[in-house]
């Protein structure tokens, strides 16, 4: 099991950043693939970016060349930097971890991205 407990949210202008980050209960190099989600209401969570145990990246078209996911060093937090946010980037972030030979998905509770026009 794992615990993740996200930060970093907040209100930005179009054309800004900000960095997420997501605190693992436990090294994120025992966890098959961590993620990033987002969603807005009355639409399904969606897939933003994910980076796998062997430190394989990917990304949601939408949000190429802009986001980019990572972890520290010693593997208990993992970031999604987004730049150059864009107003349809709104949305509730989600730290995700999928974990073990079934790949059990963990949730983190969410930390809200406004970006204003």
């Amino acid at each position: 099991q794992v615990q993740l407990e996200e930060s970093g949210g907040g209100l930005v202008q179009a054309g800004g950043s900000l960095r997420l980050a997501c605190a693992a209960s436990r090294s994120t190099f025992t966890i098959n693939i961590m993620a990033w989600y987002r969603q807005t209401p009355g639409k399904q969570r969606e897939l933003v970016a994910s980076l796998s145990i062997a430190g394989t990246t990917n990304y949601a078209d939408s949000v190429k060349g802009r986001f980019t996911i990572s972890r520290d060093g010693a593997g208990r937090r993992v970031y999604l930097q987004m730049n150059s946010l864009k107003p349809e980037d709104t949305a509730v972030y989600y730290c995700n971890a999928a974990l073990g030979a079934r790949l059990t998905n963990y949730w983190g509770q969410g930390t809200q991205v406004t970006v204003s026009s």
